[in-house]
């Protein structure tokens, strides 16, 4: 497709990460046929989603809690290797198997209200007329970065998570790693290990969770996530109402002071950090390293002023209460693996049902007589039909256009 080229299309999935496949998947088992019913756009260069840019270090026996997509088991996969490796080859082979056709590399600009009730995906490989979005472009590409007085004078090196490349890099450096969540406790346990001294920092004293974290545990951290989103609240990780697994690691790790935390700086100095109530003075560091977390991947879908005033789009199930053409998946509660392949299932079905109400089943039937009749049915399938009858004395015809599909 071109640039000037308007392809018309039912739905339009965006990203291929675990959300957008298992939407994928599950669109194509209700009866839509791959690059022709709808299509999924992927502006990463090759399969695995997010994990493709994971640090070498991060091995798939490290990863927390990763869910086989729908259909297909993840089994037998080396622990020693790479995430990035391991879960990039398992969505690669997924893709495959069920002929999801995804199209890379391919950025999604803007998504904008269209023509006769469509919306407008606006892509760097042309334009495309859909009646429905499914978003499932994850966090990856929007690393949070906090700001402080004096950040741009550190002369030393600052980085995200989003690039951190694995400890060696850190050997005989002083390194101050800021931020709460499960990649500053993996950074900082890596980083010890070849540092000449590191340091935690967070804005919040950390919680970690001993004991189980069952399937009742799970709904109500999901729940409580679930409920900001809801409100049109900006979205919080899961992990962030969850607490950190306090495992051997974590014990070891707290074992040998890697893990004591220090409250939040005030200022950034050319040097280090400091903090203003006098009672620490600073610490000097060759290395700020920001594990600060991710925000949502939703700045193509502006023109159609999703936003509440608290910050969010709000949701419910996965759709967006301000223009139920569109569904987020892998949002809010939906961000961790078994969230986004529930949210996959479930946009997929209520795209089915928005297809079917909107692509009416129109039926025209010829009655002796000469009557006619105009009266709306319920389809089979979720839909609505929508009869008209009339009739002449040889007899009758019927003609139909299709307009349901399975739900």
């Amino acid at each position: 497709m071109n640039e000037s080229e308007v392809r018309d299309i039912e739905v339009v999935v965006i990203g291929a990460g675990q959300a957008g496949l298992s939407a994928a998947h599950h669109l194509a088992r209700a009866g839509m046929e791959p690059d022709h019913d709808f299509v999924v756009l992927d502006h990463a260069p090759r399969p695995g989603g997010a994990w493709q840019f994971r640090w070498p270090s991060l091995t798939y026996g490290k990863v927390h809690g990763m869910h086989s997509l729908p259909g297909m088991e993840l089994t037998g996969a080396d622990p020693d290797l790479p995430s990035s490796e391991v879960i990039g080859a398992y969505f690669d082979a997924y893709e495959h198997r069920f002929g999801l056709r995804v199209h890379r590399p391919v950025d999604v600009t803007a998504v904008r209200e269209g023509d006769g009730g469509r919306l407008r995906v606006e892509t760097s490989e042309g334009v495309h007329a859909t009646r429905a979005v499914i978003n499932a472009t994850g966090t990856w590409d929007r690393p949070f970065w906090p700001r402080y007085p004096g950040q741009d004078t550190f002369l030393g090196r600052q980085l995200h998570t989003v690039s951190y490349p694995g400890p060696a890099e850190f050997a005989g450096l002083r390194v101050l790693v800021v931020g709460g969540g499960a990649s500053g406790t993996q950074h900082l346990m890596e980083i010890a290990d070849v540092a000449a001294a590191t340091y935690w920092v967070t804005r919040r004293e950390p919680v970690f969770r001993e004991g189980p974290f069952g399937a009742e545990e799970g709904r109500a951290a999901v729940a409580l996530v679930e409920e900001r989103v809801r409100r049109g609240q900006a979205p919080r990780s899961v992990v962030s109402v969850t607490g950190l697994p306090l495992n051997d690691a974590i014990r070891a790790a707290r074992a040998r002071g890697i893990l004591d935390r220090l409250p939040m700086f005030d200022r950034i100095t050319p040097t280090g950090v400091a903090w203003d109530d006098g009672r620490r003075g600073g610490i000097d560091a060759d290395v700020i390293l920001w594990a600060t977390g991710f925000r949502p991947a939703v700045d193509h879908l502006a023109p159609l002023r999703l936003r509440e005033p608290g910050g969010g789009i709000r949701v419910e199930d996965t759709r967006a209460v301000r223009d139920g053409r569109v569904h987020l998946v892998g949002y809010g509660p939906s961000a961790s693996t078994i969230g986004a392949n529930r949210a996959g299932r479930t946009a997929a079905r209520s795209v089915m049902r928005l297809l079917a109400e909107t692509r009416r089943e129109v039926r025209t039937e010829v009655h002796p007589g000469g009557r006619t009749d105009v009266r709306a049915e319920s389809g089979t399938e979720g839909g609505t039909e929508v009869r008209i009858a009339g009739g002449h004395p040889e007899g009758s015809t019927e003609s139909r256009a299709s307009a349901g599909v399975p739900a």
